[in-house]
């Protein structure tokens, strides 16, 4: 994330050389791969109950 970074703040400042800005693509697609990962665990962690008493006191 510290090297995502740097590269975003140095290619804000000046031009990325083509190897920074395939490092650069690299680590942003490293990034999401690993945010969607760890999205999907918590998406799949999540158990829906139905609970017909809490359902009848919100009626």
């Amino acid at each position: 994330m510290e090297r995502i970074n740097a590269l975003a703040k140095k290619a804000k400042e000046s031009a990325l050389t083509p190897s920074e800005k395939e490092e650069q693509n690299r680590l942003r697609q490293e990034y999401l791969s690993k945010f969607r990962e760890s999205f999907r665990g918590q998406l799949e962690a999540i158990e829906i109950v139905d609970d017909p008493v809490n359902r009848e006191l919100k009626s």
